[in-house]
């Protein structure tokens, strides 16, 4: 492209090909892309303030140079308007407003403009190069895909798939595996994102999905919907658990996972460099399939707390460490399995919480509803734990429990009526004293211990509130699930300012959009403004 343009014709051609069948794109995008670099090249031949345009015919080669000017009456720009006399001496009938098309001559590219007019071309290329994967890939995330090691950066690896990279993190890596430049490797597509420096294919090896599909691949009954993977945890490199269903009577889920002889899970095992997978029946009842989930330790008893999502298990003292697992990794593993928290404890340990819990609620009922301590203890033992619980139940269940009255019961919830007034009473003071504002006691669902919490994190003005997010107001806490009642003195706080009171996602919004509200009382409403008297 060092000579006259119009000589190139086979040349253009056969360059716009050569690109287009070489990067698998469009041959119009590699058309406009010399067109551009033709422009520009005309541009800085004719002058860079002219409208200049060019067109490349992609069936002969034939290439049009035109300037593009406007009939104007007055003229502004001299580059790109021309007054009425001029129009008419390009084109006889042109009027005020047309845009006329002046025709320009081949020019000739020199070694500087036929470099600008290949960065160009490159540039435009390679921008259709990165969309043309984008495209390719964005709709293919959580497929598993080969390729070949090109290079490892940084603890990065860099995969090569063929018509596009992709790169595993050092985080979605298996620990301690060795891959070196040429060796063909297989991951799961977890990503694809459109960036600056082009589409990013990132991949993982670490992801329970990636367990998830090599058994599909592995299992034809998985690939058929059979059987379905419901549930799937991993501690990549060391240890994994899978939870399965089979919607065939006649076929067992775990036997088949597993395979004749362990032909099918070895299959993935060697896959996953040698991570043991505990394949699990999977079961809608919560407390079989955490029983499940904890093999191969035995379980004694499982108790749910469906409020707080978590969930107590007691074991023999000879199974804790087996419950556990090594560094917890069998009772963290069947936590994610199961999705809630699991609390691992002995039979003594159990017996001492209940025996701590029994005895901090007789004291309470003793002192808050001024009985003595049989009959605090006779609350507890039919399972009452709360005042709340006292004052709102149906007074028959209250009154049915053996040597209770109808008498008595009223009077009992009489008395926890008047506890839970004082305690409001207290909580309200103290809630003053905060500095905490009226107005957040107006708030639905918010009480006033809630309001001291509020007042104890800073949060004493609506404003206060109406900044936060509510994950940064509801959200539970996460706690270490190692290990029984000495957990929570351990205990991690990662949970929102209320996140101890089980609001709810929508409770927590109705809280968060009422203290929103004032912002957008002082606003004018639609036409308000347009309406009011300029002179007022």
């Amino acid at each position: 492209m060092a000579t006259a343009i119009s000589a190139n014709k086979a040349e253009l051609l056969a360059i716009a090909n050569s690109v287009a069948s070489e990067k698998m794109i469009d041959k119009a995008i590699v058309i406009e892309a010399i067109e551009e670099a033709i422009q520009r090249a005309a541009r800085a031949r004719y002058g860079a303030e002219n409208d200049i345009r060019a067109k490349l015919d992609p069936q002969t080669g034939d290439l049009r140079l035109w300037r593009v000017v406007e009939v104007v009456e007055a003229v502004d720009d001299y580059f790109k308007q021309v007054d009425l006399a001029a129009g008419q001496k390009l084109q006889k009938d042109a009027k005020i407003g047309d845009f006329i098309v002046d025709p320009l001559p081949a020019v000739d590219l020199g070694r500087i403009d036929a470099q600008s007019a290949k960065q160009v071309i490159f540039q435009k290329v390679r921008e259709a190069d990165r969309e043309r994967q984008f495209e390719e890939y964005k709709d293919r995330a959580g497929e598993i895909i080969t390729g070949v090691v090109k290079s490892v950066e940084f603890g990065h690896i860099v995969v090569n798939l063929g018509r596009a990279e992709g790169v595993i993190r050092r985080d979605q890596q298996i620990p301690r595996e060795l891959m070196r430049v040429g060796d063909r490797v297989r991951a799961l597509i977890l990503s694809v994102r459109r960036e600056n420096r082009g589409p990013q294919i990132f991949l993982s090896r670490a992801h329970p999905d990636f367990m998830k599909k090599l058994f599909a691949q592995e299992v034809p009954e998985i690939y058929d919907g059979i059987i379905e993977i419901k549930a799937a945890a991993r501690d990549p490199g060391s240890r994994a658990k899978i939870g399965v269903i089979s919607y065939d009577g006649s076929i067992d889920p775990v036997g088949a996972c597993v395979g004749m002889k362990g032909s099918r899970v070895q299959a993935v095992v060697q896959e996953m460099q040698g991570e043991k997978i505990d394949i699990i029946p999977w079961s809608e009842d919560t407390a079989t399939f955490v029983v499940n989930a904890l093999q191969p330790a035995t379980v004694q008893r499982v108790v749910i707390d469906e409020d707080d999502s978590r969930i107590e298990v007691v074991v023999p003292d000879d199974q804790l460490s087996l419950a556990i697992g090594r560094r917890g990794q069998n009772v963290r593993l069947a936590s994610q399995l199961t999705g809630r928290q699991i609390d691992i404890m002995t039979e003594a340990d159990a017996s001492e919480k209940r025996q701590r819990e029994f005895v901090e609620r007789s004291t309470m009922f003793q002192e808050e509803l001024d009985v003595d301590e049989t009959l605090a203890q006779l609350l507890v033992a039919e399972g009452f734990g709360e005042l709340e619980e006292v004052a709102y139940v149906p007074l028959e269940e209250l009154a049915g429990i053996e040597g209770f009255d109808e008498e008595l019961a009223e009077e009992l919830q009489s008395r926890a009526g008047e506890a839970l007034e004082r305690r409001e009473e207290a909580a309200r003071a103290e809630r003053r004293d905060l500095g905490v504002e009226d107005a957040l006691a107006e708030i639905p669902h918010l009480t006033e211990a809630m309001l001291v919490v509020l007042g104890k994190a800073g949060i004493r003005t609506l404003d206060d509130l109406a900044d936060l997010a509510t994950d940064e107001l509801i959200a539970k806490k996460r706690q270490d699930n190692r290990r029984g009642p000495a957990r929570a003195e351990r205990a991690e706080d990662r949970g929102g300012v209320l996140g101890e009171y089980g609001l709810s996602e929508e409770q927590g919004n109705e809280i968060i959009m009422a203290a929103r509200a004032h912002w957008f009382e002082d606003e004018p409403q639609v036409g308000e403004a347009a309406d009011a008297d300029p002179a007022q």
